[in-house]
């Protein structure tokens, strides 16, 4: 017997935590950073195998190389966009 977990999340965390280099992500998941407004979303590592997700990824080395200014994961594209991508991948 199993159970599914949703596939994104929008984390929060507060100000205290988003200074913090160590903010808790469940094993098994990666934090990432979107948009101009920079909002985190918590997605299952399970991901980084999908070709759409490939394709951001190396979006984001294009435009930021290894340096993310956040210290996570900076993904270079809209939250509308991101949403719908990873909306195929569940």
């Amino acid at each position: 017997m199993g159970f599914r977990l949703p596939g994104i999340r929008e984390a929060s965390f507060s100000a205290n935590q988003a200074s913090s280099k160590a903010v808790d992500v469940e094993k098994g998941y990666l934090a990432v950073y979107v948009g101009e407004k920079m909002r985190r979303f918590v997605i299952p590592i399970s991901y980084l195998n999908k070709p759409s997700f490939q394709d951001l990824l190396s979006q984001a080395e294009e435009e930021f190389g290894y340096h993310h200014p956040n210290g996570g994961l900076t993904i270079p594209c809209s939250e509308d966009v991101f949403q719908h991508i990873t909306s195929f991948l569940n």
